[in-house]
């Protein structure tokens, strides 16, 4: 999906297909399955001489629609869109992971991308490693002759740790290892992993690209076409497609990806310096302060900071559950990348069911404290971490 086009004028029109009625935004096709022109034409949607629909778990305009847009952004051949974020990763998995192979993750992950491959994929035979991905040494020491697949998250969920994507990108394919990026913390406007060397990229689009909290939604994008056919063969057998109306509303937040994450990111910047400072904050990461220990390597590989902040409440456990149950306009709710700020607490909420020595082992401490910046007035969002946080 090359263009000669900026990002924003892709981002705004999209891979729109020739529609009979020259329709400004995509329509809608709600509709299950499609007619035949004849039996002929039947003959060759199935065989793919034509590209043509046959029933929407196959392929559907709308969906299409999308799924060509976010490869766009992404600098891919193309995008496999369904019904979460989860179903893009264990499509993932199920398309490459098999009895007897391995897999390496980054530790800190989000809960249910380990938690699966924990819980389901071992019962089939699929051993598991997971290690701190932000240091190349242990990514290297953790690949064993049966490893398909490397994955990283980066930046990291919670931690915000970041992975340098150039360098394991180099050590799997020295080894004929596939390297799959979750680029949900940056989307496409601040990282494009493809271009690191990457070869496969997913989202959860519940997030930055849809934007609203109002949808769930997963995407695959990748780097060829081999990649494409089979993970796009695993999706129709297994049945996690979007529809078409959720591919509809993710479309409409899509045109304004960049202008939302700016202004979050621009908030973010200057909330993370007032945490920083603040005398009942422990330690703060994000990628745009110097503190961050991966700092350079955030300035060289994404084209901003983000939106995402994790800090640590003096106190631990308590004061960070005194924080969260006081704030007033931050909404204590998990997921992010909406126009709204959230704020949560990883260790009893989206990573409780992973193990405390594991906890301990990926860095998500008893006091980390995440926050989904959002694009409300600034002072408005200091206001209300300082009245709560004088409660601590």
């Amino acid at each position: 999906m090359k263009s000669k086009h900026g990002f924003f004028t892709r981002m705004v029109h999209g891979a729109h297909f020739d529609d009979k009625y020259l329709a400004v935004t995509p329509p809608i096709y709600q509709t299950s399955t499609f007619a035949f022109k004849n039996a002929q034409h039947g003959a060759d949607c199935f065989s793919g001489e034509a590209d043509g629909y046959i029933y929407t778990r196959l392929g559907n305009p709308t969906i299409r629609s999308l799924e060509n847009s976010v490869a766009s952004l992404e600098g891919g051949f193309g995008g496999i869109a369904v019904a979460s974020g989860m179903a893009a990763v264990t499509t993932v998995y199920m398309a490459y992971l098999a009895a007897g192979s391995h897999i390496v993750s980054s530790a800190a992950v989000y809960g249910p991308s380990r938690g699966v491959l924990e819980k389901h994929f071992s019962r089939f035979g699929v051993e598991s490693s997971f290690v701190e991905t932000s240091d190349i040494a242990l990514v290297e020491a953790a690949l064993k002759p049966n490893t398909k697949i490397l994955y990283i998250e980066t930046p990291a969920n919670p931690t915000i740790a970041i992975t340098d994507i150039a360098a394991c990108a180099k050590l799997a394919k020295s080894r004929g290892i596939l390297l799959v990026v979750d680029n949900t913390f940056c989307s496409p406007y601040l990282q494009q992993p493809l271009a690191l060397g990457a070869d496969i990229v997913l989202h959860s689009i519940t997030k930055f690209i849809n934007g609203h909290a109002d949808v769930v939604g997963g995407v695959i994008v990748t780097k060829t076409p081999e990649d494409h056919k089979l993970l796009y063969g695993v999706m129709t057998q297994m049945g996690p497609c979007m529809d078409p109306h959720q591919a509809y509303l993710v479309t409409r937040g899509l045109k304004t990806l960049a202008l939302r994450i700016e202004r979050a990111q621009q908030n973010a910047i200057i909330l993370a310096d007032y945490l920083e400072k603040h005398p009942k904050i422990a330690w703060v990461r994000y990628p745009g302060l110097v503190s961050h220990p991966q700092h350079e390597l955030a300035k060289r590989q994404q084209s901003g900071p983000g939106a995402m902040i994790s800090f640590g409440v003096k106190g631990g456990f308590d004061s960070g559950a005194t924080l969260m149950n006081n704030v007033k306009l931050a909404a204590l709710a998990v997921s992010l990348g909406g126009i709204e700020t959230l704020i949560q607490h990883p260790a009893s909420m989206t990573h409780s069911k992973v193990g405390a020595a594991d906890k301990l082992a990926a860095g998500i401490t008893d006091d980390l404290v995440r926050l989904s910046v959002g694009i409300e007035d600034v002072a408005d969002l200091i206001e209300d971490l300082e009245q709560a946080l004088q409660l601590v």
